[in-house]
C-alpha cells in the first residue's frame, strides 16, 4: 500500500499491482469493503496491466473529510480522475463494484474520454435504479436499508452493540459464512479507524436517491421519464442474480442506456461476486476484454 495525496484535497491508500507501462486499470470497492475486494483479481490482471485499486475516501485508513457533502458522488468522481492523473493514465479500464459502481457509472458519463472499458459488478444504472425504487415494489422493499443507514442514530446503535456483533448480525448474513469467517479482522480493523463508520454511511447520506418508504407515494421525479445521455465507453456488467439488496430489475432496459454492452450473468453469486466467485469474475473480464481495445 501507498499513500496518494490527490489535487482532489484528500489523501488516500493506494494497492498498485503490475508495471507501471503497461495499460491502466483502476479498481473501486463498494460499501463496507476496501481494495481487498479486488483481492483475488489484481494478481490475474497485473499480468498485463497496470492494476491500482484505492481504499476510496472515508474508507479503511483513507482520509475522512468531515460532513455528509464530502460523500457526494461528484466528490468521489474527482477522486478518480485525480488518481488516474497522478499515476498519469490518461485512458484507463475502471472495474467497479457497488459503491464503486455508482462512481463508475457516473465518471462514465461525465468523463467518456477517459475510460477506456468499464466493467460494472453488481452497481446499479442510477437512472434504472431511481425508476425501480418507484416501479418495483420487490426492489423499493429490498432497498429499505438504505433509509435506515441515513438514519443519524445508527451508528450509537452500532456502536452499542459492538462492531462484532454488526458484522456477525448482518453484513455477514448476506454472505456465505465460510467465505466471510476468516476475513472478519480484516473488516474489524478497517471499521475501527476513527470516523470510519460515519463516512461509510455518509456515502448514504450524501447521495440524491430517493428511496421512498413502503407506504408512500412521493411526487415522481420527472428526469425518469425524460431522455437520458448514453453511457459511451464499451461496457460489461456483471452480476450476481443472487443479490438481495440489487435485483436483477435493475438489468432491464440497461441495452438501451449503453452503447456497447455485455451482460454476464452468474447465477450463483451473490452481491459480494468478486470474491463470491472470483475464478469466474476473472474469466468474464478476461474473455470480454481480449476482444476490446485498450
Amino acid at each position: 500500500m501507498i499513500r496518494v495525496p490527490l489535487s482532489a484535497g484528500v489523501s488516500l491508500d493506494v494497492a498498485t499491482a503490475g508495471d507501471a507501462g503497461s495499460p491502466a486499470m483502476i479498481f473501486l470497492h463498494g460499501f463496507p469493503e476496501s481494495h481487498r475486494t479486488w483481492r483475488h483479481q489484481l494478481a490475474e490482471f497485473a499480468r498485463d496491466h497496470f492494476c491500482i485499486a484505492p481504499d476510496q475516501r472515508g474508507f479503511a485508513r483513507s482520509d475522512k473529510p468531515e460532513g455528509v457533502a464530502a460523500y457526494a458522488p461528484d466528490r468521489a468522481v474527482a477522486d478518480l480522475i485525480a488518481l488516474a492523473d497522478h499515476f498519469g493514465a490518461a485512458r484507463f479500464t475502471l472495474v467497479a463494484h457497488d459503491w464503486g459502481g455508482a462512481v463508475a457509472w457516473l465518471a462514465a458519463l461525465r468523463h467518456p474520454e477517459r475510460i477506456a472499458r468499464l466493467v460494472i459488478v453488481n452497481a446499479p444504472h442510477p437512472l434504472i435504479f431511481q425508476r425501480s425504487l418507484f416501479d418495483d415494489p420487490a426492489q423499493r422493499a429490498a432497498s429499505q436499508y438504505i433509509r435506515a443507514f441515513r438514519d443519524p442514530g445508527l451508528e450509537a446503535r452500532i456502536e452499542a452493540m459492538g462492531l462484532s456483533r454488526f458484522f456477525d448480525t448482518s453484513f455477514a448474513t448476506h454472505v456465505d459464512a465460510a467465505l466471510i469467517a476468516p476475513e472478519k479482522a480484516a473488516y474489524l480493523g478497517e471499521w475501527s479507524q476513527p470516523g470510519t463508520l460515519t463516512a461509510m454511511l455518509n456515502w448514504y447520506r450524501a447521495s440524491a436517491i430517493q428511496v421512498p418508504a413502503m407506504d408512500e407515494q412521493p411526487a415522481r421525479p420527472a428526469w425518469l421519464d425524460a431522455p437520458f445521455p448514453p453511457i459511451r465507453p464499451p461496457t460489461l456488467v456483471i452480476w450476481g442474480m443472487r443479490d438481495k439488496a440489487l435485483l436483477p430489475v435493475q438489468l432491464d432496459g440497461l441495452a438501451a442506456l449503453v452503447s456497447d454492452l455485455t451482460v454476464e450473468r452468474i447465477e450463483e453469486a451473490g452481491h459480494f461476486v468478486p470474491w463470491e466467485m472470483p475464478g469466474e469474475v476473472k474469466a468474464a473480464i478476461r474473455a470480454w476484454t481480449a476482444r476490446q481495445p485498450a
